[in-house]
């Protein structure tokens, strides 16, 4: 078993739930997150769904000043972006179709479509019904 989780734009979602539902796969679990990457969050100069059109101009935030920022120069205030994060737990056989699909779907080819990390699973075991390892997670 592995567990995939997929750190994706916001206005993919319905998209690759609807993907992977068609692969047979409906069963995930959805986070909201924020987050940034090599970009530091700077999203104003290619600016997309991810964020709101007025967000450059309206977005005025006033940290507080904490020591490290006492003693060092920061160029900006770091800003978050919203992204939705996806888990999602399947069979090794199912990894590299579910992967592909969340790729095909979720790529734009622009700054901030987002991360996929697979990791192994040493169990599952299904509350109800009591199922343990790959019957937990069918």
């Amino acid at each position: 078993m592995k567990e995939i989780i997929a750190i994706i734009r916001r206005d993919k979602v319905p998209e690759i739930k609807q993907a992977l539902e068609d692969i047979g796969y409906p069963s995930l679990t959805i986070q909201s997150v924020d987050g940034r990457g090599k970009q530091k969050g700077a999203m104003c100069a290619e600016m997309d769904s991810e964020m709101p059109e007025s967000f450059c101009t309206t977005a005025k935030l006033k940290p507080t000043p904490s020591i490290y920022a006492l003693e060092h120069t920061l160029p900006k205030v770091a800003l978050y972006v919203p992204k939705r994060m996806l888990t999602i737990v399947v069979p090794d056989d199912l990894v590299t179709k579910i992967v592909k699909a969340i790729v095909r779907v979720g790529q734009t080819g622009k700054h901030g479509d987002g991360k996929i990390f697979v990791m192994p699973i040493g169990g599952a075991i299904r509350i109800r019904t009591g199922e343990a390892g790959g019957e937990a997670i069918a």
